[in-house]
């Protein structure tokens, strides 16, 4: 097949490289797809896209006019993609369902231990040769309520790493697995209201969408930590900004960013003019911003690369993806996900 893939950063064209073979003819290109680059997929089989680039109306019916037939993501969410449109245009799309859930999960937590234990600060100064110990007290986690918000996956590995530093795991999910153990299931609100670490793991979708906002902020713990790795608009920035300030959120580790479409995985170290949300977070020295690396082991990246190429393997011989089929409507039998509160 011939295929175009976009937003490639320079590591991960070995991991594409091994995955390949040279079974397939792919063009890696660094930009991001959008309604001027979507002629570099002309005459191509397949585009290759990531998170961040534009998969919109206007762009589907472009990539349509070139004889697209299948987009790939490299990445489990597909609400960057507008499925209706692409149903419309014949366009088949594939997702990478799970890929290491335990690089987001072990993320997650590193995010958790290093707002809790004043790690970034203190290794600024230390950086400064200033050793002391003011500002730096931190909290066991043993023996704390976590409260996980989603229980796929990455949700399950992350309960493992809190099962096995003594905390008490509880979570919500409307569709609980029945494959786990010593995790408390919970209604939302009871997590809400007893959690002192709330880590959020589910996908962006209209239900979810500003999940955490002032309305569920006011129903949690005085003080409390909470942690996405997920999707970014899960969170609603401005009423986030306001707990903060207020004290009612102790702690924020952000692996995801509502409005990071066109600023992460890209500098603008030297932009005159910085998103003032962002800037605004990152005034708090109780949050904790990472450019949505979690993902970002060398496991993760060769099983994205590998799935992705198996995509395409799958499709060539018979149109769909099978179990990664993301279309519209899609092959693979998946539950809604809905969020009441």
């Amino acid at each position: 097949m011939k295929a175009v893939a976009y937003s490639i950063k320079p590591f991960e064209k070995e991991f594409l490289a091994k995955a390949n073979q040279k079974k397939h003819d792919i063009t890696l290109i660094s930009n991001a797809l959008s309604i001027d680059t979507a002629v570099f997929a002309e005459g191509k089989d397949a585009v290759i896209v990531f998170t961040n680039d534009d998969v919109s109306a206007a762009v589907i019916k472009q990539l349509a006019d070139y004889g697209v037939k299948l987009i790939i993501t490299r990445s489990t969410g597909t609400d960057h993609i507008d499925k209706q449109l692409a149903a419309t245009y014949g366009i088949s799309i594939a997702n990478i369902p799970s890929y290491s859930p335990q690089a987001i999960a072990e993320h997650a937590v590193a995010l958790a231990f290093a707002l809790n234990r004043q790690i970034i600060r203190a290794d600024k100064h230390s950086h400064h040769f200033d050793f002391r110990n003011d500002e730096l007290i931190g909290f066991n986690f043993a023996g704390k309520t976590v409260g996980l918000i989603g229980l796929g996956n990455t949700g399950k590995a992350a309960a493992k790493i809190f099962n096995g530093l003594s905390c008490n795991v509880i979570a919500y999910d409307p569709a609980f697995p029945a494959d786990v153990e010593h995790i408390t299931p919970v209604t939302l609100e009871e997590l809400l209201a007893n959690a002192d670490i709330i880590s959020l793991h589910l996908p962006l979708t209209a239900a979810t969408k500003h999940l955490i906002k002032n309305q569920t902020i006011r129903q949690m713990k005085n003080g409390v930590m909470l942690i996405n790795t997920s999707r970014g608009a899960l969170i609603r920035t401005t009423d986030a900004i306001a707990a903060l300030k207020s004290g009612k959120m102790g702690y924020l580790g952000l692996d995801v960013y509502e409005f990071e479409k066109g600023l992460f995985f890209e500098d603008h170290e030297n932009d005159a003019v910085k998103d003032p949300l962002l800037h605004s977070l990152l005034n708090y020295p109780n949050v904790l911003v990472t450019p949505h690396q979690a993902y970002l082991t060398k496991e993760a990246l060769q099983e994205i690369a590998d799935k992705t190429i198996r995509n395409l393997d799958k499709w060539q011989i018979n149109k769909c993806a099978g179990d990664n089929c993301a279309c519209a409507n899609s092959c693979r039998v998946s539950l809604p996900v809905e969020i009441k509160i």
